[in-house]
């Protein structure tokens, strides 16, 4: 037996009975379950923040944990149900690129299309797959039935852009903001080794404003002050000591940022 775990990402939030509902599938099918909750106040619709969340997470968890995503603005198109092997786990949601930071870096993912037909529930609702495809899956998932019986391979599925910085010219990357947190600290997608191994004289521009100087704590930063942190996902951020960043920068999940190092370093 696997780890029974479950994890859940969705976008409900917890005023509705959505997230609860999704739990009680889950125990009807494996009461032993364990069923943790990753966040359910992804942004309604905020496919990339899921993305950034469920890669960030799974890396922490035993092999064989299913983590079910359900950010799912396709819900009752023709859009299709998939699991995903990957990294040595499941992850079970949309065909809508939720899992492209996931599968960044796998060599050989697998992919399947969830046989909807054998696995669903009857009646299947047009709007609530995750109670009504999503959560039997990872149920049976948890349960040790092989992934095999989920669904036929696919070699097509959807993928985000990925969130590689891309080398511009001599002294310059580009790159993206991957996620804002509730503090309004900015993750953006420059790995911390790549101004650790450079010179020091830098700049990050995003969007309103530019960055010039690091601190190694939050606490460390005079308050107001803009700066470079190395945030505890490996990824640069941009921060202000006890203020939000993304206030004064005005910048989103998805949107670009740059790096650019003095020519004369």
């Amino acid at each position: 037996m696997g780890p029974e775990i479950v994890t859940l990402t969705t976008d409900f939030g917890r005023e509705d009975h959505y997230v609860g509902v999704v739990k009680g599938v889950i125990a009807g099918i494996h009461p032993t379950a364990r069923i943790v909750d990753l966040t359910h106040e992804v942004g309604p619709y905020a496919l990339l923040k899921a993305a950034f969340v469920v890669a960030q997470a799974h890396r922490f968890y035993p092999a064989e944990t299913v983590h079910v995503v359900v950010v799912d603005p396709g819900v009752g198109t023709s859009r299709r149900p998939i699991l995903v092997e990957a990294a040595g786990q499941y992850f079970v949601g949309p065909d809508n690129g939720v899992f492209s930071q996931v599968l960044e870096g796998e060599k050989e993912p697998r992919v399947r299309e969830i046989d909807v037909g054998r696995w669903a529930l009857k009646p299947t609702s047009n709007t609530f797959h995750g109670r009504d495809i999503f959560a039997p899956v990872a149920a049976w998932l948890a349960k040790d039935t092989p992934p095999a019986e989920i669904g036929p391979l696919v070699d097509e599925y959807m993928r985000l852009d990925r969130t590689k910085p891309t080398f511009v010219e001599p002294g310059r990357w580009r790159g993206k903001v991957l996620n804002v947190d509730r503090y309004g600290n900015i993750v953006t997608s420059f790995p911390a080794e790549l101004l650790a191994e450079s010179p020091s004289d830098f700049r990050i521009i995003a969007g309103e404003i530019e960055v010039a100087q690091t601190a190694e704590t939050y606490a460390q930063a005079p308050p107001g002050i803009a700066f470079v942190i190395a945030g505890s996902s490996g990824y640069l951020e941009i921060s202000i000591n006890q203020q939000s960043a993304v206030e004064s920068a005005s910048v989103a999940i998805g949107d670009a940022v740059e790096l650019v190092f003095s020519q004369d370093s």
